[in-house]
């Protein structure tokens, strides 16, 4: 069996974040994780090629970095590539699930990453190809590839692949067919039973569950408030220079407004496929309201409007992937002492 290996720059020992702006390298032979990976996989499996790249670096030039790597695969004559695991590290996941999926399409082979539950690239690449649960950090390194190893094995050998908690891979969404004992009426019956008796029952489809968001307390005085403009309408400077995507958008950017009073359609353009933007196109200020704020803070009905403004697109992104960027958001809001933010969709 031969093998490729994707890593990121800390878990093939090049260094940590200082690191994360290296340019992707390649290796002959297996590094960290790999040699473990060819101990638990055994008999004759051997990894030939190991890709390490910056965190940074391979988020910021993915389609660069994803070219480059299937043209080393494709040289490298392999039957397998492996990524991670990534852990919860996501830039580190959203890279290893993109090469991955370009991998499978292109050279059709094998593909197999190992990630976290909340790593936006579990939701991102979970129903395109096989993702293990490999827990939530590094502690786990050793289980984690023991899962991808059982998994590479079947794999390689055309054997039939279980069902997802069998496996210890993330569920794909497919609905398999198979004979049952009783009828869906009769199951669902037994479950409606247990759940009112309080016994333990499991779901054959697991419904998509939202952790509770307390409702914040008001602010006392707007007169005396600091508020941030923030929209998931994908309104970005000329250029967009922080490459936000048009859809599953992996980052947001911060965008001076200080000194302006209105929002002009030639200085901007809109990141987003989900709607039609010429409306926005052509007044900005429909989908992030700068000149109403400023005549609420002239009238001194609020206290100051921050001097930028957040932006990302919305659409079609994972639920961790989304929770990821709001904390950032609110992490940001929070180190500049915002004490409301007006949050505009499309």
């Amino acid at each position: 069996m031969r093998i490729a290996h994707y890593l990121n720059q800390f878990f093939a020992g090049v260094g940590a974040e200082e690191k994360a702006g290296m340019p992707l390298e390649s290796r002959e032979s297996a590094v960290g994780p790999g040699k473990l990976l060819e101990q638990q996989i055994g008999g004759d499996a051997k990894v030939v090629l190991t890709l390490v790249c910056g965190d940074n670096y391979a988020v910021e030039n993915q389609d660069q970095i994803i070219a480059a790597a299937v043209q080393k695969i494709r040289e490298a004559n392999v039957d397998l590539l492996i990524a991670g695991p990534c852990f919860q590290a996501g830039r580190y996941g959203m890279a290893a699930g993109a090469i991955c999926s370009a991998v499978q399409s292109q050279l059709n082979i094998f593909v197999l990453a190992a990630m976290s539950e909340e790593n936006p690239g579990t939701d991102l690449y979970r129903e395109l190809m096989y993702i293990v649960d490999s827990g939530s950090n590094a502690a786990k390194m050793r289980e984690a590839v023991r899962k991808m190893a059982a998994l590479s094995r079947k794999l390689i050998g055309n054997q039939p692949i279980g069902l997802p908690k069998e496996e210890s891979y993330f569920p794909r969404g497919f609905i398999r067919d198979r004979f049952v004992e009783q009828t869906a009426g009769q199951r669902l019956v037994d479950m409606v039973l247990a759940k009112v008796k309080g016994e333990p029952f499991e779901s054959e489809m697991a419904p998509t569950t939202f952790t509770p968001v307390p409702i914040p307390p008001a602010v006392k005085d707007l007169t005396r408030a600091k508020l941030l403009l923030i929209t998931d309408g994908g309104l970005v400077p000329k250029g967009n220079p922080d490459n936000i995507e048009g859809s599953a958008a992996t980052r947001w950017g911060s965008y001076k407004i200080d000194g302006c009073d209105d929002l002009k359609g030639e200085d901007y353009e809109i990141s987003h496929g989900g709607y039609d933007p010429q409306f926005v196109r052509d007044d900005p200020d429909r989908l992030v309201p700068l000149d109403v704020m400023r005549e609420l803070e002239q009238s001194g009905a609020i206290g100051e409007l921050y001097e930028e403004f957040l932006s990302t697109s919305g659409l079609a992104n994972p639920l961790s992937n989304t929770r990821r960027m709001g904390r950032e958001m609110a992490d940001k809001a929070k180190r500049l002492g915002i004490d409301a933010v007006i949050l505009t969709s499309t």
